[in-house]
C-alpha cells in the first residue's frame, strides 16, 4: 500500500518540483512582501516575537521557519523560495493521494499534476511567503479528514487537528478550509461518531488560533491597502466554482471511496470533498470582503486545490469516453497545458511578474550614493530596500528614521515627527530618494514634510524608474541657505 502511495504522488510532486526550480531566481528580483520575509527572518527569535505583536502575526510562524532555514543553510535567493517550492510539490503530491483515495490512482494523479500546472500555484510555489505552507497543510489536514471519515480513531483527528492548526498559525485565513470540511460531513450524512470526532478537533484547533486571530484584529491596518471587491474577481470567482461543479457532478466523481481493503465505505465522494473545498473559501471570503475587504486570490490558494481534484476526474473520464487509457491521456493533456500556458509561465519568472523589485532599486542607489548625503524613504515602507541591500546605502544617513526596524520591533521602523525630518533635510545638500514610480500619497505628517521641503528647498537633479521603484538624486538650491548648518538628523 506504501508503495502505491508512493507512485501516486510521485509523478505530481516531481512536476512541481521542476515548475518550481525553473527560473527561481527571478532574474535576481525581490519583491517587498519577500522583502518582509528577509528581513524577519535575519532578525532572533526573540526580535521576531517583539515584532509580531506588533505587526505581521499571521506570517509570525513561517519568519521563525525561514529563520532557521537562514541559519542552517544561509540567506540566499534560493533558500528564500526553495522551501516554498518543497511545500508546492508536498501538496501536489497529498492532493494526487487525496484523489486517488476518492475516485482512483489515475484520477489522483492528473488531480496532482493539475495543481502543479495552476499559474497562481507556480507563482506562489516561488515566493518567500507563508502560502506554499498553507496550501500543503489545508491539503494534508484534508487528507487526514477523508481517512478520519473512512476509519475513525482518536488518533486520526488529533493529527487532523493539528495540521489544521499548523495552517492557521501560518495564516488565519485558512481556517476557510474547515469550513469546507464542515460541509463535507453534511454532504456525506456523516454519523454521529464522526461529527463529535469532528467537532472536537475542530473546536481544538479553532481555540489553538485564538492567539493569531484575535492579535491579528490589532494589526488590521496592514491590509488597509486591500481594496474592495471587484465584479473581475466575483466573475473570476463563480467561474472557477461552476468549472468544479461541472467537472466534479461527472459520474466517475461519484464513485464510493474504497477502502485500503478494496471495500465500499460510507459515502464519501469526490465531490463532496473537493466542491465545498473550491467554492467554500473563495465564497466566503468574497461575503467577509462585502464588509471589510480583505479578498487577495492568494489568502485562498489553497481553494483551487479542489478544483484540481475535480480536473482530475475529468481527465479520467475523457480518457474512458475516448476509450483510450488514462497513461496515455494525461501525460499528453499535462504536455499541452504546458505548452498553453508557456507565456504565462515564462512571465512568471521574470522581474516584471511582480509588483516592484527591490534590489534593483538597491542597486540603482549604490550607482548614486557617492554624490549624496543623506537618504529618505517615500512612504517609509519603501525602505525595505535598504533593510534588504544595507551595503547600498553605506555613507548615506537616514534622514527620517528615529529608531531602527529591530530596536522599535516594526519592519519599517519608526520615523520622527516632522520637524526633527525638516531639521535633518535641511541639514543635507545632496538627498537620495527612493519611492514609488507614480504619484505617492503622503498618508502622514511625516511624509507630507518629505514632500513639501523637497519641493521648496531642493531640485531634483537625476531621476530612475525601473522595476516599481524610483530612485531621484536632489541637490539643495543654490540660493537657499541651511536654517541651522550644524543641525544633524534623527540616527537611525
Amino acid at each position: 500500500m506504501r508503495h502505491g502511495r508512493i507512485s501516486v504522488c510521485t509523478g505530481p510532486a516531481v512536476l512541481a518540483l521542476a515548475l518550481g526550480l525553473w527560473g527561481l531566481t527571478r532574474e535576481h528580483s525581490m519583491w517587498r512582501d519577500e522583502a518582509a520575509t528577509w528581513q524577519a527572518a535575519h532578525r532572533s527569535l526573540a526580535e521576531i516575537a517583539h515584532m509580531v505583536g506588533q505587526a505581521d502575526v499571521v506570517h509570525g510562524l513561517y519568519y521563525a521557519v525561514m529563520h532557521a532555514v537562514f541559519a542552517l543553510f544561509g540567506d540566499s535567493l534560493v533558500t528564500l523560495r526553495l522551501p516554498s517550492v518543497l511545500a508546492t510539490a508536498t501538496a501536489c503530491g497529498l492532493t494526487a493521494l487525496v484523489g486517488a483515495r476518492l475516485a482512483g490512482r489515475w484520477a489522483g494523479m492528473a488531480a496532482g499534476c493539475a495543481l502543479a500546472l495552476v499559474p497562481a500555484v507556480q507563482e506562489h510555489a516561488q515566493e518567500g511567503r507563508s502560502y506554499a505552507f498553507v496550501l500543503a497543510f489545508v491539503m494534508l489536514a484534508t487528507w487526514l479528514l477523508v481517512g478520519a471519515l473512512a476509519r475513525p480513531t482518536g488518533r486520526r483527528w488529533a493529527w487532523y487537528a493539528g495540521a489544521v492548526l499548523v495552517a492557521a498559525w501560518l495564516n488565519w485565513f485558512s481556517l476557510f478550509a474547515l469550513a469546507a470540511h464542515a460541509v463535507t460531513l453534511v454532504c456525506v450524512h456523516a454519523d454521529r461518531a464522526r461529527r463529535v470526532g469532528w467537532g472536537l478537533a475542530a473546536s481544538g484547533a479553532v481555540v489553538g488560533s485564538l492567539p493569531v486571530i484575535l492579535t491579528s484584529r490589532s494589526q488590521v491596518s496592514l491590509v488597509s491597502w486591500i481594496k474592495p471587491l471587484g465584479w473581475s474577481t466575483v466573475l473570476g470567482v463563480l467561474i472557477t466554482v461552476t468549472i468544479a461543479a461541472l467537472c466534479a457532478l461527472l459520474p466517475r466523481a461519484r464513485r464510493p471511496e474504497r477502502t485500503q481493503a478494496g471495500e465500499p465505505h460510507g459515502r464519501v465522494t469526490l465531490a463532496a470533498v473537493a466542491l465545498p473545498l473550491c467554492a467554500v473559501p473563495q465564497l466566503g471570503l468574497a461575503l467577509v470582503s462585502v464588509v471589510k475587504p480583505l479578498y487577495v486570490t492568494r489568502y485562498v490558494l489553497f481553494a483551487y486545490a479542489g478544483l484540481a481534484l475535480c480536473t482530475g476526474v475529468l481527465v479520467v473520464t475523457l480518457a474512458t469516453r475516448l476509450r483510450t487509457h488514462a497513461r496515455i491521456l494525461l501525460p499528453a493533456t499535462v504536455a499541452v497545458a504546458l505548452v498553453a500556458l508557456l507565456p504565462i509561465e515564462v512571465r512568471l519568472r521574470t522581474m516584471e511578474s511582480r509588483v516592484d523589485d527591490v534590489l534593483t532599486a538597491a542597486a540603482t542607489v549604490d550607482h548614486v550614493r557617492s554624490t549624496a548625503d543623506g537618504v529618505l524613504f517615500l512612504p517609509a515602507a519603501r525602505r525595505d530596500t535598504a533593510l534588504v541591500s544595507p551595503r547600498a546605502f553605506a555613507g548615506l544617513r537616514d534622514l527620517a528614521l528615529a529608531r531602527g526596524p529591530v530596536e522599535s520591533g516594526t519592519l519599517k521602523g519608526i520615523e520622527a515627527g516632522p520637524r526633527d525630518i525638516e531639521r535633518a533635510m535641511l541639514s543635507a545638500r545632496h538627498i537620495v530618494l527612493v519611492t514609488d514610480p507614480g504619484p505617492t500619497r503622503a498618508s502622514s505628517a511625516a511624509d507630507r514634510t518629505k514632500r513639501r521641503v523637497l519641493d521648496t528647498y531642493f531640485v531634483r537633479r537625476s531621476d530612475s524608474v525601473q522595476r516599481g521603484r524610483r530612485v531621484s538624486v536632489y541637490e539643495r538650491r543654490a540660493t537657499d541657505r541651511p536654517h541651522s548648518p550644524s543641525a544633524t538628523g534623527p540616527k537611525g
